[in-house]
Parts: structure tokens; sequence; C-alpha cells
């Protein structure tokens, strides 16, 4: 399996709303158990390694806790089962985070800022140079994906609107052979690998990246709130098994490089070269920096204006201010009385002190 299976938006919320509502495990109880869901992904590689290695089992057992580690090769599907209570975490980007669990009336915190796209993701024109010479173009992307929220981002860098621009809905897995073979492909918007793949054809120029707008798309671990709340221990056992393993990585620890690779589908040098183009916070003090920055906030208000824009907060939003966002530092976008998605640094910050 290749690093592919990556952040993409469900339009799902009916179903996740209902589901979540009935069986969100927000139910708020102590226990022991706990199950947390990833999928692949360069910055989320980790997670199985932590569960293969041992080393969330060392963790889980200096708090007292079990936590199992569930890998689920479909990246919305993990997100779709953890708003609905099947899952007491999970991995997901802060756009999913907003518009799957938080929209679906899943009280969920972002435990863990582990990295965000620094290139990862970006816009590659066929014959075109600048993101300019996207006016008129069609464009293969998947839809209402975080490669839609870069495309929106990348137009409006040149006073441009997807008015000006066509959209063909093209599944991840299809987006390297239409751009390769159909002559009527002309631009995409996709992320690594396949970034990497279109961006190597003859003649093509990568015109946008995720870099030209860093910080936006973020990869982040979150967790059922009331769960947090009710099992302090959980935050701890995940947070520092994820600093242990930030370590390792940031020291070159060539074993788990290359477990990670090998799971995700490349070699050695095939992960590198994911990590390059994305920014992990290795050290705890890193993330925790950003996530009490102001930037964060303004951050989250463009995520939410385009997930309005596009009517992913569902049917009942009647604004962006629909589904309250809290941060560290007590400031709220959104419904103050419906706040169903929160930044939390308490747990990175412990980490940072060596309170782990």
């Amino acid at each position: 399996m290749t690093i592919s299976l990556k952040r993409i938006s469900a339009v799902c919320l009916g179903l996740a709303t209902a589901a979540a509502i009935a069986c969100s495990p927000a139910g708020a109880e102590e226990k022991k158990d706990f199950k947390i869901a990833w999928s692949i992904y360069a910055g989320w590689m980790p997670w199985g390694y932590a569960a293969d290695s041992g080393l969330m089992k060392k963790w889980a057992d200096k708090y007292g806790i079990n936590v199992e580690i569930v890998q689920i090769n479909d990246y919305v599907e993990s997100i779709n089962q953890y708003t609905a209570g099947g899952f007491d975490g999970c991995v997901m980007t802060n756009m999913d985070a907003l518009t799957i669990p938080a929209a679906g009336g899943v009280d969920s915190t972002a435990l863990i800022v582990g990295d965000f796209s620094n290139g990862n993701d970006g816009v590659v024109l066929k014959t075109g140079k600048t993101v300019a010479d996207i006016k008129g173009e069609k464009i293969n992307l998947v839809q209402l994906s975080v490669s839609h929220y870069l495309l929106a981002r990348a137009l409006d860098s040149v006073g441009l609107t997807e008015k000006d621009v066509s959209i063909v809905n093209t599944s991840d897995a299809d987006i390297v052979s239409v751009f390769t073979s159909s002559s009527d492909s002309k631009a995409v918007v996709t992320w690594n690998p396949q970034l990497a793949e279109v961006a190597a054809v003859k003649g093509a120029t990568k015109v946008f990246d995720s870099s030209k707008v860093p910080g936006e798309i973020i990869d982040l671990l979150v967790v059922n709130t009331g769960t947090l709340k009710d099992n302090p221990a959980l935050a701890k056992a995940l947070t520092g098994v994820w600093y242990e393993m930030m370590e390792k990585m940031a020291a070159g620890d060539e074993a788990m490089l290359t477990h990670m690779a090998k799971a995700s589908g490349t070699d050695l040098a095939g992960y590198k070269a994911q990590l390059v183009t994305t920014r992990m916070f290795y050290k705890p003090a890193e993330a925790v920096e950003f996530a009490t920055s102001p930037q964060l906030p303004k951050t989250m208000d463009l995520v939410r204006t385009f997930s309005f824009e596009h009517g992913l907060l569902g049917e009942g939003a009647k604004t962006k201010d629909a589904v309250g966002i809290a941060f560290p530092s007590g400031e709220i976008l959104g419904d103050a009385k419906n706040v169903k998605l929160r930044f939390d640094a308490e747990a990175m910050k412990l980490a940072a002190e060596g309170k782990l």
C-alpha cells in the first residue's frame, strides 16, 4: 500500500450525525480499555510503529490502561467510525476534524498536533507556468478534500476564484493516470506520492504547494473530549508514546524509519522523501508553540469559511459560526454554546516539561 489514503473530507454528515449522537463514547465514564484508529500517511506512520514495537503497551502499562492501536485502510471510514463511537480517538486533519465529527455533533479534542503539510500537497499544470495560467482550465482533484481547499487558496493568491475554473471530481487512485494519459487533463491538485508523479511529467510545472500556506493543512490526533475528561491517563499515555517516537525519529533511528517505510509501501529513501515535505513537530515545545500561536485561530477561520461555503458544516448550518472551535488561549471561534472542536496543549506541555 502506498501513502495515498490521505485526508479526504467525506460528505457523510447525515450518517455521522445520527451515529454520533447515538453511539459516541462521550457518555463520559472512567474506563481502562481504549481504541485509537489510524491510517496510512507519512506523519501518522509512528502510530503503527507504536503498536508493533510495544511502545504503546509500555506507556499504557505505565498509566494502568490498555490502548489498542488499529489501522483502518480507508481514511474517511476511520473518521466515520470514530464519529460513530467505534473509537476513542483517530488521526485526521484539522479540516476533517471540523467537518466530520465536530459538525456531526461529537465534541472532539485535538490532543496532539503532529505536523503540517509543507509541500506534500500541490497544484500541477501540464503546460502553464504560473497559478494565473489555471484560469479557464478543467482541474482534476478530489472534491471537498484538502486538495480542494488548497486550490481555493492558490486561486485567491492571484485574485481568482473557483468560478474561474472547472473542477472535475477525480479519485486519488485515478488522478495520476488521468493526468498522464488524457489530453483533456491540463491541471491537477493532489498530494504525495501522486504529487511527485504528476510533477515529474515532461513539461509539467508545480505552480503552488502547501509550503505557500504553511500551517494550514494540519495533521492531528483527535480524541473524544468526554473520554479525555474522564480518563486523563489516556492523554498522558498517548502523548508520552508519541514524543518518545518523535525523539527516535529526530535521532534518525533507522530501524524505526525502515519499519514505517515498509508499512507504508515504500522504501527508506521513499519515506524520507515524504518527510522532507512534512513539517513534523519532533519536539513537544514546538507543537505547543504552534497550538498556542495566535495564527491558529486565523487558520481555522479560513478553514471554517471554506467548509461552510462548500456545505461541509451540515444542512442545518446557517453561518460559519454554527460550530464552535476553542483554542488554548480561551479564544472561541463560532458558537460558544456549541463548541465541538477543541485544541488543547496541556498534555503536550507536560511532555515538553518532562512530566509524563
